[in-house]
């Protein structure tokens, strides 16, 4: 909002005691009188920030006046009523609930249940974290902690850890180290070519890993030179030979297309194979998994999904990944390897500007302690929403579309992973389909209000897959589909 001056326009003396009485052009009251209601009841302890807030509001108050002059309706609002409007606004900035019922924009991003079936559904934020982390998370938030002090000697010690001591256990890996996101993690990897080292990659790997990111520019941006091999569609082991022997290339990097996939006359260079070569040539292997699962996919009728495990036992020395897609955990950049090329990666000065806070690394440790206990399939919702049977889906989609009557079915539909994992991959899956008059406006309608719901439209019925929508809530998809089909 632009901000209002403290002129004629917002005087006392230029208005009545109630400024709907005025004979001329209506004019918002002035800021000081609007102020002596809010600061009577706002409890604010810092009076400037509210007085920077009344002249906003009061600034939009006289530009829709001015907009409005000559009409009958354009009536100024009362000094109770700005002074209500600025509370309403005060209460947003922190409270969700209060930002929710005046329909203005809260701390936190609004609510929303997934029916849309994709479960790592990266415009709502990936997957809801497991109840564990997000406990761990508060709890590290609300209070002081021995983030960085060793509590016997009172000095400073290594940073918080349990994180990477989950990883060298759940990989097999010599040390871990956890920093912002994957593509931070890669960033930082990449650099152990050091600056204008060389990084032989594929041509098949040189893809975009979303929001406009490309491997060539994050090897430019680590100060790296990428040496292609292969071609597109084909790269075998040998093709990385004539770069290493000639130590043109420092490094090797492998991008498993998590978020691609390729199909046809391609072949793809063994790992194994490719480590043997780069360590005949004193060169380093780092692998990007992307996804990073650390369950069995294939357990769960998916293609089988490279582990982090795997990926070392094959030779690679470095491999990283994602701890918020099917890791299931907090955003953040997991990176398992050898001990001497991590203590590396810790000095980095990179690595300071990527590690993240106390509430994160207490999130994913408690994320990466489930998959330890062996709780992760009941307990982290990805895995959850993944291992949830047809037979369970179908019953409530039954039970959900009877209680709608005739204009709501239950159908077989496809769920995906998605976020970037398993692509081409789908899950069978059941929901409730409405036959309404249009589904682009019932689609719209679902995604408003304090219960916001997320459907898809598919051959222009309106859909909503039950994989990725909690049985808690349930009775509010009804409801809220209901509220559609009673029309």
């Amino acid at each position: 909002m632009p901000v209002a001056r403290d002129d004629a326009s917002c005087d006392d003396r230029a208005v009545t005691d109630d400024p709907r009485d005025s004979k001329t052009s209506p004019r918002p009251p002035s800021v000081e009188r609007v102020l002596a209601l809010v600061r009577a009841e706002a409890g604010a302890t810092e009076p400037e920030a509210l007085t920077e807030l009344a002249r906003e509001v009061l600034a939009a108050e006289r530009d829709r006046l001015l907009a409005g002059r000559g009409r009958a309706h354009a009536q100024a609002r009362t000094p109770r009523e700005l002074a209500d409007t600025i509370l309403s606004i005060a209460a947003s900035f922190t409270d969700p609930a209060a930002a929710a019922d005046a329909g203005l924009a809260g701390p936190v991003p609004a609510s929303v249940i997934n029916a849309t079936g994709v479960i790592l559904h990266t415009n709502l934020g990936r997957a809801p974290w497991p109840r564990a982390a997000v406990l761990a998370a508060s709890a590290a938030a609300a209070d002081y902690g021995y983030l960085e002090l060793d509590e016997v000697t009172g000095k400073r010690g290594r940073r918080f850890r349990a994180a990477e001591e989950h990883l060298v256990a759940l990989t097999g890996a010599e040390a871990g180290l956890v920093v912002g996101n994957n593509a931070a993690a890669l960033l930082l990897a990449v650099g152990l070519a050091g600056r204008r080292g060389s990084v032989a990659v594929s041509r098949g790997e040189l893809v975009e890993i979303g929001g406009g990111v490309r491997i060539p520019e994050i090897i430019a941006r680590a100060g790296a030179r990428l040496i292609e091999v292969g071609t597109t569609n084909r790269t075998r082991a040998a093709d990385y030979e004539a770069p290493l022997a000639d130590g043109r290339a420092k490094a090797v990097l492998r991008v498993h297309p998590s978020n691609f996939a390729q199909t046809g006359f391609t072949e793809t260079a063994d790992l194994a194979e490719v480590a043997a070569i780069a360590r005949r040539h004193g060169a380093l292997v780092i692998d990007d998994l992307g996804s990073g699962a650390l369950l069995d996919t294939a357990a769960f009728g998916l293609a089988h999904e490279p582990t982090p495990r795997e990926r070392l036992a094959a030779g690679a020395d470095i491999v990283v990944f994602s701890g918020d897609k099917l890791v299931g955990g907090p955003q953040s950049g997991l990176i398992v390897g050898r001990r001497d090329l991590i203590d590396k990666l810790r000095r980095d000065p990179l690595a300071r500007a990527m590690r993240p806070d106390k509430s994160i690394l207490a999130g994913v440790a408690a994320t990466l302690g489930l998959y330890r206990a062996g709780r992760a399939q009941a307990e982290i919702p990805v895995w959850r929403m993944i291992a949830a049977s047809v037979g369970q889906l179908q019953a409530r989609a039954e039970r959900m579309a009877a209680a709608l009557g005739s204009s709501a079915s239950a159908a077989p539909v496809a769920a995906t992973v998605g976020g970037g994992s398993l692509p081409g991959q789908t899950l069978p899956s059941w929901g409730v389909v409405l036959a309404v008059a249009s589904a682009d406006a019932a689609a719209a309608e679902l995604r408003a209000g304090p219960d916001r719901i997320l459907a898809r439209i598919e051959d222009g019925r309106l859909v909503c897959d039950l994989r990725t929508v909690d049985p808690a809530d349930d009775a509010v998809v009804e409801r809220r589909l209901a509220a559609l089909v009673s029309r």
